[in-house]
């Protein structure tokens, strides 16, 4: 067992984020829409959906025979999973390996609205090469407010109506951080006034009005065993609302308050290859780590004092999917790339599958799974914790796919590594 610490982080006493010369805050009460953890009708606003666990309310056919596509538009790479709020579609691109681009889009049509491009494009070391050079973070957004990481340690913000830049933080310039040798991976999420993310080496709560930086915690110093690739979330466990990140190293609860450290556990990788998104059951926390194990973590509170157990562990290995969860059971694609459903309650398997893809990105309505491989594979199975039932599969793209899907209304979004596609699914 290893009890909470409140460990080291500093708080940031003065403003660090700069407004960008000629950039405007616009006031457009039309397109405004509330945080994403206070209003259902965001549609996809952030990575991994409304809640960033890949859970959509709502009924689905139960094939894809009316799944049409509507509109289709040309982009250079990317692997940052659309967005979709206020009826536009927001998604990025690195151009040349020189600049990297946010883009909004009608989300009727696919017409495009406005884009915005910053230098900032980076080469990862050459045995990381496969997965590319171009960004990675999804973006988040408020209705008014779109965020965006670029590969280098950037942060921005833009007014999601107009396009225009309210702030910048740029991390090595600014801040004197390394610049992490896989890029910038972390998806930022919005949670009311503030910004939540691993960036500059830490995990970081910004001002979303302006870029201030309110406070750091669980500092890595960067580099190559530094940059986390897992993104947060926010959860309540014991009643307190907490920031729930899974660093290189370590999964903790964060007080989103004052950035404190409510409880951590060191979760071992090879290579500090934790990159899937913790998922939260009950007042117990799920990872599972490359090279390593599956682990649920019992979190406890007695009074002001957090500890954590492990409630059980497995041999269950994932890699770089994040799972979703349909009442006690969990669905996660595995680093042998075979699919499994898994008993939160005991952790053991309920049933594996052959090989898919090396990954899945997945959305779930309580009923069935909709995925997408990184192959261009859509399928749709069923949320069955007794067998695996494929209910029907189609093939979206022929271009690699790694890029999260997002679903928004009867619409499905697939980013392609060079496009972006709208379909219907009536």
């Amino acid at each position: 067992m290893q009890t909470a610490a409140h460990c080291s982080r500093r708080t940031v006493l003065k403003t660090t984020g700069s407004l960008a010369a000629g950039a405007l805050l616009a006031n457009s009460a039309a397109s405004a829409i509330a945080s994403n953890s206070a209003n259902p009708s965001v549609p996809w606003p952030s990575w991994r959906g409304p809640n960033r666990d890949g859970v959509v309310r709502g009924d689905w056919s139960s094939d894809f025979s009316g799944l049409k596509r509507r509109w289709s538009n040309r982009f250079s790479d990317s692997y940052s999973g659309p967005i979709v709020a206020g009826g536009k579609v927001f998604t990025t691109e690195t151009v040349a390996r020189r600049d990297e681009t946010l883009i909004a889009l009608e989300q009727q049509t696919g017409e495009q609205v406005w884009k915005q491009k910053w230098s900032g494009a980076m080469a990862v070391p050459f045995f990381a090469k496969a997965n590319g050079d171009w960004i990675r973070s999804t973006p988040a957004t408020d209705g008014k407010t779109v965020v965006v990481g670029g590969m280098r340690n950037v942060v921005a913000a833009f007014d999601a109506e107009t396009g225009n830049e309210t702030w910048r933080i740029d991390f090595v310039k600014q801040h004197g951080a390394t610049l992490p040798s896989f890029g910038l991976v972390c998806s930022p999420l919005i949670d009311g006034e503030y910004v939540y993310m691993q960036a500059g080496g830490a995990v970081r709560k910004i001002n979303l009005a302006d870029g201030e930086l309110v406070w750091e915690a669980m500092g890595d110093g960067g580099g190559m065993y530094g940059g986390a690739f897992s993104s947060p979330i926010i959860s309540e466990l014991h009643g307190v609302r907490q920031l729930v990140v899974q660093t290189r190293k370590t999964l903790c609860g964060i007080s989103l308050e004052s950035g404190d450290v409510l409880w951590q556990q060191d979760i071992p990788s090879f290579r500090g290859m934790n990159i899937l998104t913790p998922s939260v059951w009950k007042n117990s926390v799920f990872t599972s780590s490359y090279g390593g194990k599956a682990f649920m973590l019992s979190v406890g509170k007695s009074g002001g004092n957090w500890s954590v157990e492990t409630a059980w562990k497995s041999k269950t290995e994932a890699y770089m999917s994040s799972p979703v969860i349909v009442g006690d059971h969990l669905y996660v694609h595995l680093r042998s790339n075979r699919v499994s459903c898994v008993d939160l309650a005991t952790g053991e398997e309920t049933w594996r599958t052959t090989p898919f893809g090396k990954y899945w990105s997945m959305v779930t309505n309580g009923k069935n799974i909709l995925s997408l491989d990184e192959a261009g594979d859509l399928r749709l199975i069923a949320a069955d914790p007794e067998k695996y039932t494929l209910l029907d599969e189609k093939r979206v793209s022929d271009e690699p796919s790694w890029a999260h899907l997002a679903v928004a209304g009867s619409q499905v979004f697939i980013r392609r590594q060079r496009g972006l596609d709208a379909y219907d699914w009536s």
